[in-house]
């Protein structure tokens, strides 16, 4: 069986992290979202992959090459424009088209396990099977309205509650959907969707049926999602200090990885699960606490604090700092005791439009510089290559290409 997996877009709810990679890059327990899809696929044998790439393509294909290095066969196709999952899937007509059988699609940036392909497999009847789970907040996503197992309507964000049985966007199709696609209409959004083909296939009396999975998925829509998932995958962390040198004094509990090269110095302790790539200098005296990764070549400086965060890579961090609930992106570096405010039920602002946020500190895109003493309220983003000086607070969203002074 084949997969054809969708990454072609860009996550703009993810900015400002997305401005310099696609959403399927961003890291979770130090890989990216779409090595976790792989291995998802891979641990099912499913090792045939035919990958739709678009913005950022470069970054995806510089990483993943022809996927030996990942156990599994990569083939590309790209989607010049970003019209749609239905316009995304036909790109894979003529790799898929040469086998008969079905084959699943799976969005490049949900976080998934195993458990979930399996129960999407072992659960497939019919024409198409989509794999659905139950949750109690539906606002904002797409439901399945069924009887049985099969499907009778697909509606996108409801106004009203009909359904608490969650759309995953992930599928089991045959060879059959890409005339159907053809004959697809334009939605009012302007984009060819694979729900409004299932829809139709429905309404011509077609079997359409529903898998039902309880197991690992998580739609990452906003930027602070991924502390969500990074909590998530870190759940199933295993211990392995040996490649790093710990130094005397050192207090590690938990599940707590660390990779060739890093050095945990004296004084420091840290909580698991946490992941620390290689390269790495944490301290001395450094405290981290659960739930947070830290990439490739990052140091961090004597008595800081981090907690529940998302450090991606070159990152320096100096002295005295307290980073909570936050992601940092990669070439990014601040100056003695640089704090996020950590808040609740927040409202941010994205593309213009207010989203909530359960609980975050910060988001900082790549190539940042900040200075000494610099406070970072809860909710506000700094974006990509901005420079701030030293002892600012930061109030309100700092743009791209800033220099707050």
């Amino acid at each position: 069986m084949k997969a054809v997996i969708l990454a072609a877009g860009e996550g703009k709810r993810c900015r400002p992290l997305t401005l310099t990679r696609s959403k399927v890059m961003l890291p979770v327990a130090n890989k990216p979202i779409l090595e976790h899809v792989i291995n998802a696929l891979v641990k099912n044998d499913i090792k045939e992959i035919v990958l739709v790439v678009g913005y950022k393509k470069e970054r995806i294909m510089d990483y993943f090459e022809d996927g030996i290095n990942f156990g599994v066969k990569i083939k590309y196709v790209e989607q010049k424009a970003q019209i749609g999952t239905a316009h995304a899937i036909l790109q894979a007509r003529q790799i898929i088209g040469e086998d008969e059988g079905k084959f699943i699609v799976v969005n490049g940036d949900n976080i998934i396990g195993q458990d979930t392909i399996s129960a999407l497999i072992n659960g497939s009847e019919g024409d198409a099977t989509i794999l659905v789970c139950k949750k109690d907040d539906v606002s904002n996503c797409g439901v399945i309205v069924a009887k049985g197992k099969d499907v009778k309507e697909i509606i996108e964000k409801p106004k009203t509650l009909v359904s608490h049985l969650i759309n995953t966007g992930i599928y089991l199709l045959t060879q059959d959907i890409f005339d159907l696609i053809e004959k697809t209409q334009i939605s009012t959004a302007g984009e060819y969707a694979i729900t409004d083909t299932l829809q139709s296939m429905i309404n011509a009396g077609m079997n359409v049926t529903m898998a039902m999975t309880n197991t690992e998925w998580l739609d990452a829509v906003y930027s602070w999602n991924l502390l969500e998932a990074n909590s998530i995958v870190l759940g199933d962390l295993e211990s392995d200090i040996s490649k790093g040198k710990v130094e005397d004094g050192v207090n590690i509990k938990g599940s707590v990885s660390i990779g060739k090269n890093t050095t945990i110095r004296a004084g420091s302790y840290i909580v698991g699960p946490v992941v620390i790539g290689d390269n790495c200098d944490i301290g001395p005296n450094v405290v981290i606490l659960p739930s947070t990764s830290i990439g490739n070549n990052v140091s961090i400086g004597a008595f800081s604090y981090i907690k529940n965060s998302i450090l991606m890579t070159d990152i320096r961090v100096s002295t005295h700092s307290n980073v909570s609930s936050s992601v940092i992106g990669s070439n990014v570096s601040t100056g003695p005791n640089f704090l996020t405010e950590e808040g609740k039920d927040l409202l941010v602002k994205i593309e213009k439009e207010l989203h909530s946020a359960e609980k975050l500190g910060t988001v900082i895109g790549d190539d940042v510089e900040i200075g000494g003493n610099v406070l970072v309220r809860a909710g506000n983003l700094i974006s990509a290559n901005s420079r701030i000086s030293s002892g600012k607070t930061i109030s309100e969203d700092v743009p791209t290409n800033s220099v707050v002074i």
